[in-house]
């Protein structure tokens, strides 16, 4: 009897901090969907995000845990990252962001690999990135699919919001150094124009009337599919302006919704970029420029920016300890490059939110979005900053001044 008495006590005592009120006052708020508030409350309950606005407007109900702070943003998202994936030790155990004994698997599910545990995404959370496109990394001309999780404690159903996002592609020198073909860039784009074809025929005869005529399931093929009737996007990371360039031609030949990762030389390319209609998600600003990247500019994103096009900044991958990067500062010294403050931080909320499809839920303070919240003790892209408290649907899920 006691045993199921204290078992009831623990799961009221659960149930409790699920739907714990809360109250947010602070001498700024950035909610990015509108313009700053000062002396701003921010109510919360249920983890939504209750009411937003000035103090003189919003009287705090008692019941409510009130916490205070210097600035407040929405929660961070980076738009394209491999942590949870990729590991914190460097070791062969940990990286299972790219599977080598193919260059083309879109078949490989990212929820089959996502460790939410990962040290990495533990850092992420504590600088304020509450929600994260990961995935299938760079290195393979299809490496597999990504997803969109909560950096929250929990299995991983219980942290992802979407299974299936995008199917990750790679164009450029990092795929003939891992595997025996392709070897140049026209073979990459032969190989993938010829998985694509096939695709087309399968999906074609998916749609037979006579099931007998139907094709036997094939995961390859139907990840493909996906793709080719536009319910997934193609997420091709694509440096140089030749790579950016195929990228488009393939878009355009197959019908594909496109997203342009990396884009080190996307400042050469306005024009088709916005005339293919295709999606950014620019490299970190601190990157190497090295390889495939090294024409790159720090000014891309302000350039991009100025000319129209939407951009959101991801950490990527470092195949070097400490393994990832914090979008808090790649946009930091996207704005120190020429991007202005709200474009800076537009980089690394509302922007990735809405290339994501999630913007309903995060990526700025409104009444019914999710409760994804930032603390700083001063401005967020100031060095000296820290991150003070982090909040996930509601919950405070880190409560220490990082920086």
């Amino acid at each position: 009897m006691k045993k199921k008495c204290f078992s009831t006590i623990i799961a009221i005592g659960f149930s409790f901090s699920l739907l714990a009120q809360i109250a947010i006052k602070a001498k700024i708020i950035y909610p990015v969907s509108g313009i700053p508030i000062r002396d701003g409350v921010i109510l919360v309950k249920e983890g939504k995000i209750e009411k937003v606005g000035s103090a003189a407007t919003i009287s705090i109900p008692s019941g409510y845990t009130i916490y205070e702070s210097a600035t407040v943003t929405p929660g961070l998202i980076d738009a394209r990252t491999v942590i949870g994936m990729s590991g914190v030790l460097n070791i062969s155990t940990d990286q299972d962001q790219l599977e080598k004994s193919s260059p083309i698997q879109p078949d490989l599910r990212a929820i089959d690999a996502y460790n939410p545990d990962e040290k990495l995404v533990t850092v992420a959370r504590e600088y304020g990135i509450t929600t994260i496109h990961t995935g299938h990394g760079i290195g393979a001309l299809i490496s597999g699919q990504t997803m969109i999780a909560k950096t929250k404690k929990g299995t991983v159903d219980q942290v992802t919001i979407e299974p299936l996002s995008m199917l990750a592609m790679t164009l450029g020198s990092s795929v003939s150094g891992n595997f025996a073909s392709p070897g140049t860039k026209a073979k990459q784009m032969a190989m993938i124009r010829t998985e694509l074809i096939k695709a087309q025929a399968y999906l074609k005869k998916s749609n037979e009337k006579d099931i007998n005529k139907r094709p036997a399931p094939d995961l390859k093929m139907d990840a493909l599919a996906k793709l080719l009737k536009g319910e997934v996007k193609a997420m091709i990371t694509a440096n140089s302006s030749v790579d950016i360039m195929n990228a488009i031609r393939l878009a355009d030949e197959f019908k594909l919704k496109l997203v342009i990762d990396g884009a080190a030389e996307s400042y050469r390319l306005i024009d088709e970029i916005k005339k293919a209609k295709a999606e950014i998600i620019l490299h970190a600003s601190m990157t190497a420029a090295e390889g495939d990247k090294v024409n790159m500019s720090r000014e891309t994103a302000a350039i991009l920016t100025k000319a129209g096009v939407h951009v959101s900044i991801e950490s990527g991958y470092e195949s070097y300890v400490p393994k990832t990067r914090i979008v808090l500062f790649e946009a930091a010294v996207a704005m120190a490059s020429g991007l202005s403050f709200d474009d800076a931080l537009k980089s690394i909320t509302i922007n990735p939110a809405k290339l994501l499809g999630i913007d309903k839920r995060v990526g700025s303070i409104e009444a019914g979005k999710d409760a994804d919240l930032v603390l700083y003790n001063g401005d967020p892209f100031e060095y000296v900053t820290n991150v003070c408290k982090v909040f996930i649907d509601g919950k405070l899920v880190s409560d220490k001044c990082n920086n």
